[in-house]
């Protein structure tokens, strides 16, 4: 018997509740719409919030309770993970009051929008990049902010990503060999680019060591008149690796490699 009163005093709180907020959505009553929203919000009923807040935007357009609008639209969006259509409120908010109350902010959660919905590194990075420029803008105007230190870590893991898609490319052309052209080739290309645009990736290693292998592998396939200018040029590569990398897992192989490229260049 106890419980069923429980169960009936919680559905009536909800049919309440239930009640209310679509009476609030039929009301014309602007500024009741807009205390209720930031009460929902605070709730963190963000799609409540974001449904009134939405409905009373055109009515504060122009208005000093437009800028509120337009945070809690954006910090709404955010609540419910719809991190697309929150960096569209951030954007929006920055246009408008780009020294604002909630500019600081606006422009970390910006970035951090964008830092949330990058996707896998295999898929197309333009929402990474964003997230680095965003960042980037972030701790140039305001270095001291609390956010500036995880501002900088979502950006290191942004580079990091961006660096590992240069990987996969680089994985790509390797294993595609000599089929159609010389794949070796493009392989090292976008090893050095790699490296060049992100000095201090955690992947460096990966990035040489496909540098190496793909060094050998055009000697292995290399015509006669070429062959000698090549293998030098992998010996000096061996010794390169073996410095960078003393500890590597690769060591012993790029030891045979360094071998055969001895017997090439008749240094052994």
């Amino acid at each position: 018997m106890r419980q069923r009163i429980v169960i009936y005093m919680m559905l009536m709180m909800v049919l309440t509740g239930c009640g209310e907020y679509q009476a609030l959505l039929k009301s014309r009553d602007h500024e009741l719409k807009y205390e209720k929203a930031i009460e929902y919000f605070n709730k963190k009923e963000y799609t409540k919030s974001q449904t009134l807040l939405e409905d009373v935007s055109s009515y504060y357009r122009g208005t000093e309770r437009s800028e509120d609008v337009l945070a809690y639209l954006a910090r709404s969006y955010m609540g419910q993970k719809s991190y697309s259509s929150a960096a569209q409120y951030y954007e929006a908010y920055l246009r408008n009051y780009p020294k604002g109350q909630y500019a600081i902010e606006a422009r970390f959660q910006l970035g951090h929008c964008y830092y949330l919905d990058s996707p896998d590194a295999r898929l197309d990075q333009e929402i990474t990049r964003k997230a680095i420029e965003a960042f980037t803008q972030f701790v140039e105007l305001y270095p001291e902010s609390p956010y500036s230190e995880q501002a900088y870590e979502e950006m290191e893991e942004m580079e990091e990503k961006l660096a590992l898609k240069e990987l996969y490319s680089a994985r790509l052309y390797y294993n595609l060999g000599s089929y159609l052209g010389n794949n070796y080739l493009s392989c090292e290309v976008t090893c050095r680019n790699a490296l060049k645009n992100y000095p201090d990736t955690k992947y460096a290693e990966e990035f040489h060591w496909l540098i190496l292998q793909s060094k050998h592998a055009q000697v292995v396939m290399s015509v006669t008149e070429k062959r000698l200018e090549r293998a030098r040029d992998t010996q000096d590569e061996c010794y390169n690796f073996m410095t960078d990398y003393p500890d590597s897992k690769h060591r012993s192989q790029a030891e045979r490699m360094l071998k055969e490229m001895k017997k090439i260049t008749k240094e052994e």
